[in-house]
């Protein structure tokens, strides 16, 4: 059977079905969230049984299944690993992010990491600095990086350096969202006036209400998926600086240490990483030291 043939009967098998009246079994729910929990790290509780519920039924219509035993029985199968996963995931995680989210943040960076940095001569044009955005969802967070950094390198420096940005992600969704680079308007307005004039481009149709962001912006980024519980992240290479805001929050305690202590690994000694203002390493035996709220040194 063709793929064409089965979203044909999908929606037909979908059409007519009240996927609202659905209600999960408590052993289902615990099965999944312990899914969940084992392939990407997210902690559901109990709480958020009615959220999951619903956001599953998206898929359940998608895919014309009429019950959560039907999905999850084809979830946790091999196929559905393989061709399910991900689809799951992009359903279950939360992706709200902005422009110049936590300015503060961006003001540390120019005014105290990147000149502690630049200002060592391994950082040259031939050694660029790198900088992480881990849980970059679609976009915002690793393009305010590139626009910050970028003034700073053209107006603030005196010693010039190169640098790139790797912005990664678990949802393939928000991915080709960020690799698009199309935002609203009305999103874009956090950018400064200034900033907005010189990296973004507008749309030939006035009435779109849409810009995106200008090439030699978005010529400094590398997109690509990455799952926080893989074994490897795959740097060939040590990390300069890590933004990774409002992502553990997602973690129980023991995950969010455990994920910390790879992102550790990860970056050089004296390397900065940028958490969420909601976000805590109290009682977390890590090699860091808090040089400014939520803002930490790798020791």
């Amino acid at each position: 059977m063709n793929a064409n043939v089965q979203r044909s009967i999908a929606r037909e098998r979908s059409n007519d079905f009240d996927y609202r009246s659905l209600r999960m079994s408590s052993k289902l729910f615990e099965q999944l969230c312990t899914f969940i929990y084992d392939e990407v790290g997210i902690h559901i509780t109990s709480v958020k049984k009615v959220m999951l519920e619903g956001r599953i039924q998206k898929r359940l219509r998608k895919l014309g299944m009429r019950s959560f035993e039907e999905y999850c029985g084809y979830l946790f199968s091999e196929a559905g690993i393989k061709d399910e996963l991900i689809n799951m995931i992009d359903e279950v995680t939360t992706n709200k992010t902005d422009f110049f989210r936590e300015p503060v943040h961006f003001d540390y960076l120019t005014a105290k990491a990147i000149p502690a940095l630049s200002g060592s001569e391994k950082y040259s044009m031939s050694n660029r600095l790198t900088i992480w955005s881990a849980g970059c969802s679609s976009g915002e967070e690793p393009y305010t990086i590139i626009m910050v950094v970028k003034e700073f390198v053209e107006q603030k420096s005196d010693n010039p350096f190169s640098f790139q940005v790797i912005a990664t992600d678990i949802s393939r969704r928000v991915l080709e969202k960020a690799q698009n680079a199309v935002y609203e308007e009305e999103r874009a307005m956090a950018i400064p006036a200034e900033l907005r004039k010189k990296y973004l481009l507008k749309s030939k149709d006035r009435n779109a209400g849409v810009v995106r962001i200008a090439p030699e912006i978005r010529s400094f980024v590398r997109f690509r998926r990455l799952n926080f519980m893989d074994y490897d992240f795959g740097f060939r290479e040590k990390i300069d600086i890590i933004f990774c805001r409002n992502v553990i929050i997602y973690f129980d305690k023991k995950v969010q240490e455990k994920l910390l202590m790879k992102f550790c690994n990860c970056i050089k000694s004296g390397g900065y990483i940028f958490m969420g203002h909601s976000e805590t390493l109290f009682g977390m035996d890590l090699p860091l030291e808090q040089v400014s709220p939520t803002v930490y040194r790798r020791i």
